[in-house]
């Protein structure tokens, strides 16, 4: 998969992916789109490469102000093999751009914006956040993206191992005495990353050890979700109706439009009780 290579390089491939994603997400219900804003992909800059990829989203009193997603090259002072193995694959890319536009990070902040509370948009969790895009990447697959090709499937496992990883390292960083070249072993040896990320992420675990929110936010939105469904479901039922995933689009819906409380608060908004989180 990571071989697999973007013939015109990822900025260009990821442009080509927005439009498709857009499209797939619109035929097949997956959530609403509340405006014709789009986000436009760049190279990012060079004071801002300590992550593979990222969205600056504009803010809720922003007008007429473009989302940008950008994606970094790799670091010129690195080894050829290096440099080359830090260009990711196009199926790990597709969930990049699932997981930072569509329908990620850049329609859940189109949704922020809109909603009438500014509180709402101003205030956005980093579990909520981080949560919702990395659960997109899993429920993109659910609802048919890649049609089952095994590839397609393994870019977005790829995904999530990254992201389990960065919880245990924070956790082992901050509270376990480990060192960030086991983090970075930990990265390369249990999440498959090349080394240019493993350095990355071992490093980014030192100065934000909360990027463990994006593991325990996707568990959470996905709780959430099948407890939701439970609670509307027909009297006496004890099984997920066949009919759940076509409720999901309101699910969605609902989810988004609360802005970006923590999810704890939201769960009891949205079924009526704490309950377990995870």
């Amino acid at each position: 998969m990571a071989a697999n290579k973007p013939k015109g390089g990822p900025v260009e491939e990821a442009r080509n992916q927005l439009k498709m994603l857009k499209e797939f997400i619109i035929q097949n219900n997956v959530v609403s789109i509340p405006s014709n804003d789009e986000a436009l992909v760049a190279e990012a800059p060079p004071y801002n490469r300590s992550n593979a990829a990222f969205i600056n989203p504009a803010g809720p009193y922003e007008k007429g102000v473009v989302s940008i997603y950008n994606i970094a090259p790799p670091d010129p002072k690195w080894s050829k093999a290096e440099q080359a193995s830090y260009i990711p694959g196009e199926a790990s890319l597709l969930f990049t751009s699932v997981h930072e536009v569509w329908p990620g990070h850049f329609l859940q902040f189109l949704h922020s914006n809109a909603n009438p509370d500014k509180l709402e948009g101003l205030w956005v969790g980093y579990a909520y956040a981080e949560g919702w895009a990395h659960y997109c990447e899993e429920m993109m697959i659910e609802v048919g993206l890649g049609k089952g090709d095994p590839e397609k499937h393994i870019g977005q496992i790829n995904e999530a191992l990254l992201r389990d990883v960065r919880l245990l390292s924070a956790i082992g960083l901050h509270t376990h005495g480990m060192t960030v070249a086991q983090s970075e072993k930990m990265f390369r040896e249990q999440a498959f990353q090349d080394p240019g990320n493993a350095r990355q992420q071992a490093a980014r675990g030192t100065y934000d050890p909360a990027y463990l929110n994006y593991t325990l936010g996707k568990l959470m939105i996905r709780k959430l979700r099948a407890d939701w469904l439970a609670k509307g479901a027909a009297p006496g039922s004890t099984a997920p109706s066949a009919d759940d995933q076509k409720r999901w689009h309101e699910f969605h819906d609902k989810f988004l439009s609360y802005g970006g409380p923590p999810i704890p608060l939201l769960r009891k908004e949205m079924v009526g009780e704490d309950g377990s989180l995870l």
